[in-house]
């Protein structure tokens, strides 16, 4: 099993590098100048190759063996629900990033770099609580 956890503490990691870079490209592409449509193309790969490539695979093998360890090992208690109360924020978050990439793709976005920035913090968040209740299990 410890395999297993090394495994998804790996995918874990890799999730959040892209949880915290993508909302980041976010930031950037939000305060091109209109007519700059070379780097928004740019953008646009860069966020979707992101999402796709290493966001969304990260998402399935930390869920997956998260879901393995919680099998093999049978934990139980109020930690364990709010951690998975935790991950559903996460899955959460990541599809909200699915559509705010949709409408940068589709030259839709309505929100300004500020906005980016403030939702960029969103899973620091969620990684420290994360921790706490796989570390620490206070209930």
């Amino acid at each position: 099993m410890l395999w297993v956890k090394s495994l998804h503490i790996v995918f874990v990691v890799t999730w959040f590098a892209a949880l915290f870079y993508l909302p980041r490209l976010f930031v950037y592409h939000a305060m091109l100048e209109p007519g700059d449509r070379a780097a928004s193309e740019r953008f646009k790969v860069m966020e979707r190759k992101l999402y796709r490539g290493i966001m969304t695979p990260s998402a399935v093998l930390a869920i997956g063996f998260g879901t393995w360890l919680w099998l093999g090992y049978g934990f139980a208690g109020g930690w364990l629900h709010a951690k998975l109360a935790v991950v559903a924020a996460l899955v959460a978050y990541q599809l909200w990033c699915g559509r705010l990439l949709a409408a940068f793709a589709h030259d839709r976005n309505t929100k300004s770099h500020a906005w980016f920035r403030w939702f960029n913090e969103a899973p620091v968040l969620l990684l420290l609580a994360g921790v706490i209740l796989a570390v620490v299990k206070p209930f």
